[in-house]
């Protein structure tokens, strides 16, 4: 197996409230992506998956642990030139396409900041080459880089934030929450987009989402995140054919059936967390790659 794209060691995000309050979001969270895999992180909300992505991207500075980025580290204090490598070789796209984007802006120059900023053109025609280029990627037209923001659908925004993360060439991106607030037609499309870009560039992506079955649709391995902890990971087919820890059970057992007979009868497995204490917990290895903290 080649060597880990990203190395996340010992994870932790807390974030100080007051004088005698701490939230404690990610508590050491562990995990590795390899080139061209994506990696599914997957929890109820408030679990930390969010956190987790944008700790990784340097959002938020890590309380603790370390995370290892094509060979160098990232965590802690960043130089000029350890920072110029994480901002060109990985990227985000962000839950809601509208926020994320600058509603004054085209979405030529929105897609462009990236190019503009490291300086990856020699002239303003190439320039425009290769954003007509990501746009035709992403099923858009090279026209609508003179079009604002507001003049798209949802769908189309979201085309837009993957463009922008791709353009770069990035060798990881962080997809957070990225179909959540699209149709489920529209939600097909750009996961199969992904699917195809993937191939055709090998990047790697740490897929955050709600929707278990897109995340087993996409993901080569999954992690599974609660109350900040990584309770359980392994590769797709162990996790949905194997699920070890009761809270994975849970979560797997809440996820809808398309047999009405049958979802009628259904009754989904309770998970109690308040009397575990995952601070004490150890991880167990089932098999070769699936761990369950236990």
């Amino acid at each position: 197996m080649s060597e880990p794209l990203l190395k996340v060691e010992n994870l932790y995000q807390h974030f100080k409230v007051s004088r005698n309050f701490t939230v404690k979001a990610v508590n050491g969270v562990s995990f590795e992506i390899y080139p061209g895999e994506t990696y599914g992180l997957v929890g109820e909300s408030g679990s930390g998956k969010t956190t987790i992505g944008r700790s990784i991207i340097r959002l938020y500075d890590p309380t603790a642990g370390e995370i290892i980025f094509n060979h160098r580290k990232i965590s802690g204090e960043l130089d000029r030139k350890t920072r110029r490598m994480l901002r060109k070789n990985m990227q985000m796209i962000f839950q809601d396409p509208m926020s994320s984007l600058n509603p004054r802006k085209k979405i030529g120059d929105i897609i462009g900041e990236g190019l503009d900023i490291h300086g990856l053109y020699s002239s303003k025609k190439e320039r425009n080459n290769i954003i007509g280029e990501i746009l035709e990627k992403v099923g858009l037209s090279p026209a609508h880089a003179e079009r604002y923001p507001h003049q798209f659908s949802g769908g189309q925004r979201q085309r837009v934030g993957i463009a922008r993360a791709l353009v770069m060439k990035p060798r990881l991106i962080i997809a957070d929450e990225c179909i959540s607030a699209l149709d489920v037609s529209i939600q097909a499309q750009v996961v199969n987009l992904m699917k195809d870009i993937q191939a055709q560039t090998q990047c790697a992506y740490l897929f955050i989402a709600h929707d278990l079955s897109m995340v087993k649709y996409i993901s080569d391995r999954i992690g599974v995140l609660h109350l900040g902890y990584l309770v359980e990971t392994g590769s797709t087919q162990e996790i949905f054919s194997n699920p070890v820890h009761p809270y994975t059970k849970s979560l797997l057992s809440a996820v809808p059936y398309p047999n009405p007979r049958v979802e009628k009868n259904r009754r989904p497995l309770l998970y109690d967390s308040s009397n575990v204490n995952y601070a004490s917990a150890t991880m167990k290895q089932v098999g070769d790659t699936h761990f369950a903290l236990l």
